[in-house]
């Protein structure tokens, strides 16, 4: 059965040039390093850069193969077929049918071709024959493919002159294209397959055109003999590495990370992974007691958040940290409503009482999330009722706008006003919200006690406004809802950071650390998704302060998580499936080390070959192991992505204060005995 193998399928830019390519690809085809036999082929002319470099690394000879696409009469770009050495033609039948072309057209058309065929083999090979490829192993590489016709052609074209194996290797195709191409071949290496596919050159940074003489150049340059032997990456990343015990650096390793960083962003690479929470909470609470850190910012609603924030400083009804987080209702609960953010903010309470007792800052715990528009709505009527009813009641006349969606269901308000089911309420939140944002500034001096109450329903306000935009986007571009997410948590940060300054101009700044997913707290820069403008909260935070943040990202290989299977649904303990090959996971499985920290932001060459773009997993709050590859896996660099980044080699699900009985079933192992 023919082999075809795909990295990844998921669209956007991820290789600088078709140089990076090619090693990207020389990596995919390691196996062939040691095979005599092997001879690697560049299709003219974009396919040569990415055939040397995967020829160089296999220490195998290069040639070239030279193809012409055929393009339709009316459109010379749109192609019908194409034209290989020997006459060999390849024609898309369905193409010329619809289009109506004729024979004598499609003739016309391939004695063009044929004579810059011919005069491309003279000018790259001079007087140089193509090497012999009877009994060889041959890659036949090129820059990308789209329909794949000029590749069909190339296969055509070699196959009759009886090579032992055919592989075909690129970096971008179409899935379809793929899938064809592996029928009739022996292995296909796609190393992304984006979906929708648009076009080969949206998969490069830079797809400058190949011209004759750098074809020439290259075909002149050896391949074989000169290849710097291979290092051992695996262990190179182990050499840098340092052992961090339960996923902890040691104090020296955060000393020198931290340093005097204003924001600290704490990623995790699952929102159901106990050992992510734990070191996070663990790390966290040295920059509290040790770098003066007075606020928590997470990856959750703000109402929500800020019922467990007057809990942790010493105010509100709740008694205990569980009754704190009882405000975390909405799905997921389970990422915050578990075992280890309990402990924590049970600590949290703790910690700020003895600070209160020798009058010493506290720390709070904030949200920076948006999905609480009714909530919201209702925070900011309460707090008027108390202060002024009569702004209360035009704050309920604004807010009626959204009765025509029941409960506290966003998506359907969205929905029905982004497909004229139902009336926007744009102008109503921005009304309120610059209502109460022009009363609370003339109420600063009036009120000083007052000021967190103040900030507590400016924020809120904020969250219906933002919400009630993101709602009605999500409808949309998917990247146009991600931006307004992930901005909005920037600017609450923002908020946070202004409300929590010091009143002395001498007192140090405000110092906060974020809880996000590793798709947050990374620099999207460093991602595929960079190239569709898609931002993340950790580009926007290190794009305002600098060397003033930190990031620290988490990976794990294998394990468990807790998950469900679709939005909405009850929490389950999921296996997790090893990492894929080729991903950072496994890369930092293959270094037999189980628990340690890489620091990112020491150059050396560990560093460059994080740098290099591999497949990364993200797993929220949905897990989907039957589509991992599609659902969970996208390329990064992950050295340009995050300061540093924790492995822990196996990990386990997390545990939530009210598991289902569903997820209680997970946890019970099969040999368990069913009469009990």
């Amino acid at each position: 059965m023919n082999q075809v193998r795909v990295e990844s399928d998921t669209p956007r830019t991820i290789f600088r040039d078709r140089h990076e390519a090619g090693r990207v690809l020389a990596g995919l085809l390691e196996h062939y390093r040691d095979d005599p036999d092997v001879l690697v082929l560049g299709l003219a002319r974009g396919g040569v850069p990415v055939a040397w470099e995967v020829a160089a690394a296999l220490d195998a000879p290069l040639d070239t193969l030279i193809v012409r696409k055929l393009g339709a009469p009316s459109n010379p770009e749109f192609a019908i077929g194409a034209l290989a050495m020997g006459g060999r033609i390849v024609l898309n039948d369905d193409m010329i049918r619809g289009l109506h072309i004729t024979a004598e057209q499609i003739r016309r058309i391939a004695r063009v071709e044929s004579e810059e065929l011919y005069r491309r083999e003279a000018a790259y090979r001079g007087d140089r024959g193509p090497l012999e490829l009877a009994g060889r192993t041959v890659i036949l590489v090129d820059d990308g493919l789209a329909t794949g016709a000029s590749m069909l052609a190339a296969v055509d074209a070699i196959r009759a002159d009886q090579p032992k194996r055919i592989i075909v290797a690129v970096p971008a195709a179409p899935e379809s294209t793929c899938r064809e191409l592996g029928a009739g071949v022996d292995e296909v290496v796609c190393a992304t397959m984006p979906s929708p596919f648009g076009s080969v050159g949206a998969s490069f940074w830079d797809f400058t055109q190949v011209t004759d003489e750098q074809v020439r150049v290259l075909l002149s340059t050896r391949t074989t003999g000169t290849a710097v032997p291979p290092i051992d990456i695996a262990a190179t990343i182990a050499a840098a590495a340092v052992e961090a015990p339960s996923g902890v650096p040691p104090t020296h390793v955060l000393e020198e990370l931290i340093g005097d960083a204003q924001i600290v962003l704490i990623g995790e690479s699952s929102h159901g992974t106990a050992e992510f929470y734990a070191a996070r909470a663990a790390i966290t609470r040295w920059l509290i007691e040790n770098k003066g850190f007075t606020a928590v910012a997470a990856e959750a609603d703000w109402p929500d958040a800020y019922r467990a924030n007057r809990y942790v400083r010493g105010h509100g009804p709740d008694t205990t940290a569980e009754e704190a987080l009882r405000g975390f209702e909405r799905f997921p609960s389970w990422m915050w409503r578990n075992t280890v953010v309990r402990d924590f903010i049970a600590w949290l309470h703790d910690h700020n009482r003895e600070q209160r007792s020798r009058d010493l800052p506290r720390t709070g715990f904030y949200g920076l999330d948006l999905y609480s528009m009714h909530r919201s709505m209702q925070q900011v009527i309460d707090y008027l009722d108390r202060v002024d009813p009569r702004a209360a009641l035009r704050a309920r006349d604004r807010y009626g706008c959204f009765d025509h969606i029941s409960g506290d269901d966003g998506q359907a308000y969205g929905f029905a006003a982004a497909f004229g089911a139902g009336r926007s309420c744009e102008t109503q939140a921005i009304e309120q919200l610059v209502e109460l944002r022009d009363d609370l500034l003339a109420r600063e001096d009036s009120d000083p006690a007052d000021v967190d109450d103040r900030f507590d329903a400016l924020r809120n306000a904020w969250t219906v406004r933002d919400a009630e935009t993101y709602y009605r986007a999500m409808f949309g571009d998917r990247v146009s809802s991600w931006n307004l997410r992930d901005r909005h948590m920037a600017e609450t940060l923002d908020a946070l950071v202004e409300h929590l300054q010091p009143d002395e101009p001498g007192d140090r700044q405000a110092r906060i650390v974020v809880w996000a997913h590793n798709s947050h707290v990374g620099d999207a820069r460093a991602t595929e998704m960079g190239a569709e403008d898609q931002l993340t909260l950790g580009q926007l935070v290190r794009q305002k302060y600098g060397a003033a943040c930190r990031s620290i990202g988490f990976s794990t290989y294998a394990g468990s998580v807790t998950a469900a299977e679709e939005w909405g649904g009850p929490a389950k303990r999921e296996g997790v499936r090893p990492a894929l090959r080729s991903s950072m996971e496994e890369l930092m499985h293959d270094t037999g080390m189980t628990e340690f920290v890489l620091r990112m932001d020491i150059p050396g060459d560990a560093i460059e070959i994080m740098r290099q773009p591999r497949l990364q997993r993200a797993i929220g709050v949905i897990y989907r192991p039957g589509t991992e590859r599609q659902s969970h896996y996208y390329h990064a660099r992950p050295a340009d992505q995050f300061d540093a980044l924790i492995h822990l080699d196996v990990t386990t699900a997390i545990t939530p204060l009210e598991p289902t009985g569903q997820w209680i079933h997970d946890t019970i192992p099969e040999t368990y005995p069913s009469g009990l």
